[in-house]
């Protein structure tokens, strides 16, 4: 895969959370929400402010990160989704 994005946005591939039965009751994946913790696969160079310069990221490809339930666009790359975004719309950053 060959994706840049531009600007200040960041490509993201969701986090599946693990499937935990409670009481027995399954849950299909068509009623299971989608989860809001990703891994940062590709970042834009960063937006251009005001006064032509180039503002640093705060994210890099392999940080976790938490977005919001309707963040971005999601998109499909070689049978495989993800979700690109502008950084903005990224919640925090998973310490490691």
């Amino acid at each position: 895969m060959n994706v840049r994005p531009l600007h200040d946005r960041v490509l993201v591939k969701r986090i599946e959370e693990k499937e935990v039965v409670k009481g027995g009751i399954i849950i299909p994946d068509t009623a299971k929400e989608k989860p809001m913790e990703g891994e940062v696969i590709a970042v834009g160079p960063g937006k251009i402010m005001e006064d032509g310069k180039r503002a640093a990221m705060d994210v890099k490809a392999g940080d976790r990160i938490l977005f919001g339930k309707y963040s971005g666009t999601e998109i499909k790359i070689d049978d495989q989704d993800y979700v690109i975004m502008r950084e903005e719309e990224i919640l925090a950053v998973f310490g490691k």
